[in-house]
């Protein structure tokens, strides 16, 4: 009888402390203490590092950057910022048009190029770049086909220079639109084009004032990501023939040594992307996109003239032939035996032995291992973080959530390159966030840089999936006599586990084909599928180089697979 006296104050104690207004902020401390530490402090010590020579403050490496006499790295901003908005118009063009076609007109073909118009999501911009070369280059199959077919002298056309670029960009990056377009257009009620028509607007106009700002939240969504890759993109560029690019630059410093300049140059891409994502914000704001209409979905239009069918039969046909050619292109090389393909249109011998040496030989297996481990070490913490933030800005009442959202989605707007020179910046020498240790050329800088990335994919997918969820039977359960933590293990988390594992698997999939940051930090021993592709390329390995990129696409293919049966036509929402 004593003994329950005596803990009874206790477990009340214990409850008044958990019930306190106060407590909350003691759940969510460690969320911004991972943040301060890890997105936070390194982008300050990047920015102390650009204006920090010998100990003094100088502003010398800015004026060295927007200097007249040595105009490389202005040049290098304009072409990134150039190229991306580029990139960003053209995928919008391609992504939002190919979903209007295909959601509001029936045709022959239709259904194939609905499945199809998502392929490009299983190449990785690298993957892409190898692909595009080896179809469309200087020496590619189709501009070798042509000239021997002709007997022309010179190949008739090839990919480089800066439209190289934009039209590797696009075919790879025009999904993001593609995804979010076809959400909203599902969504959009025909009434108000009716009503529209009825009043003597005509297409255009019903197009420009009805249907596009009722698709402007999805595409300022898409135009950010696309815009954030392209300011990342490296291969494309170098590739293509692109000498001066802002992400060239920073690995040429990185590599010369010359970090200061190296943190300057990334200071300044951050502030550019930072103000790509306030600009695009604001135009979203700027107007009332709801749909307060309550009439019905559209239905699709069938394209029923004779001439109309063949027409899209035609174009179906071709269509399906572009999208499925880089990947094909792949397989085909990835058989090929390197050193033998030089001026034929194809390759002239084939072997096995690539996709045996990527399972046998442990030179060929170890980046593969090195990519699953680092992966998964990754998406563990991403998975852990992303449920407990998702978590506490949906169930938990506490100031700071506007922050805390910020402070999550900051890398995401901040191009590979950029996180990957924050954390040497920041980790290069012992300090508390590393536990007094040099993370740099470490096993473990590479797992937090895939960390800080992609950590927006598991919080965005579990805040949706927590958001549509009725809090009472939560509340139920915990009136029941539930713990807490039994609660959230028996109830949430089961409720949740569609969104927690789409975001899971998506990224695993971006981890394990990161490159523009895995360039800058990897080590010979932790060096990952992305960067050996690259380097297998250099050497000419082009086999090799293949095999690995048919085996990352069959991994994104099966994610992909996976997501879409998870989270059904919801897929769009997920960008």
């Amino acid at each position: 009888m004593r003994a329950e006296l005596q803990q009874a104050p206790t477990a009340a104690r214990r409850k008044s402390i958990t019930a306190s207004p106060a407590f909350v902020y003691v759940l969510i401390s460690p969320l911004f203490l991972i943040l301060l530490a890890y997105v936070v402090y390194p982008l300050f010590e990047t920015f102390v590092a650009s204006i920090k020579i010998d100990e003094e403050i100088t502003w010398k490496n800015y004026i060295r950057f927007f200097s007249l006499e040595h105009t490389a790295n202005l040049e290098a901003l304009w072409n990134s910022i150039y190229i991306s908005v580029l990139s960003v118009i053209t995928c919008g063009i391609v992504g939002v048009t190919m979903a209007f076609l295909l959601e509001r007109y029936e045709f022959p073909g239709r259904k194939i190029l609905s499945v199809l118009a998502l392929v490009p999501m299983a190449l990785p911009p690298l993957i892409g770049v190898l692909s595009f070369t080896f179809l469309y280059g200087e020496s590619g199959i189709v501009p070798r086909a042509i000239k021997e077919l002709f007997g022309l002298a010179q190949v008739p056309f090839s990919l480089k220079g800066m439209w190289g670029v934009v039209v590797v960009h696009t075919f790879t990056m025009y999904t993001y639109f593609f995804m979010t377009a076809t959400a909203a257009i599902k969504g959009l009620d025909p009434s108000l084009e009716e009503a529209a028509a009825s009043l003597g607007a005509n297409r255009f106009t019903v197009w420009r004032r009805i249907i596009l700002p009722m698709l402007t939240p999805a595409m300022v969504a898409s135009s950010l990501l696309v815009f954030m890759i392209s300011m990342a993109s490296y291969t494309a560029p170098l590739i293509f023939g692109i000498d001066r690019t802002m992400t060239m630059q920073i690995y040429l410093s990185r590599t010369n040594g010359d970090l200061d300049m190296a943190a300057t140059q990334s200071t300044i891409l951050s502030i550019v992307s930072v103000a790509f994502l306030l600009i695009m914000r604001w135009y979203q704001g700027a107007r009332n996109y709801q749909n307060l209409s309550k009439g019905v979905s559209v239905h699709r239009t069938e394209i029923k003239s004779k001439a109309g069918r063949y027409t899209t039969i035609v174009l179906s046909f071709i269509g399906t032939i572009i999208l499925m050619l880089p990947i094909l292109v792949l397989v085909l090389i990835s058989f090929s035996v390197d050193g033998t393909w030089t001026v034929q249109i194809l390759p002239p011998e084939y072997t096995l032995s690539h996709y045996m040496d990527l399972f046998t030989d442990s030179k060929t297996w170890r980046p593969i291992l090195n990519s699953l481990q680092l992966s998964a070490i990754a998406v563990i913490g991403i998975v852990i973080f992303g449920v407990a933030a998702a978590y506490a800005m949906v169930r938990l009442k506490f100031r700071g959530k506007t922050l805390l959202d910020v402070l999550i989605m900051l890398p995401w707007a901040l191009p590979g390159t950029v996180v990957a020179i924050n954390l040497i910046a920041a980790f290069s020498e012992p300090n508390a966030f590393s536990f007094g240790q040099v993370l740099i050329g470490s096993f473990w800088i590479i797992p937090l840089a895939y960390f800080v990335r992609h950590l927006p994919l598991v919080f965005r997918s579990t805040n949706a999936t927590l958001m549509q969820m009725d809090p009472s039977v939560e509340e139920a359960a915990r009136n029941l006599g539930a713990s807490w933590w039994y609660s959230f293990r028996r109830v949430v988390f089961p409720m949740a586990w569609g969104g927690i594992l789409a975001g899971t698997l998506l990224a695993f999939v971006q981890c394990i084909g990161e490159f523009v940051a895995s360039i800058l930090i990897f080590t010979p021993k932790t060096t990952p599928l992305s960067v050996a592709v690259f380097q297998r390329m250099y050497s000419n390995e082009f086999g090799t180089a293949c095999a690995y990129g048919v085996l990352q696409i069959v991994v994104i293919i099966i994610v992909l697979f996976i997501s879409r049966k998870l989270t059904g036509d919801k897929a769009g929402t997920a960008v």
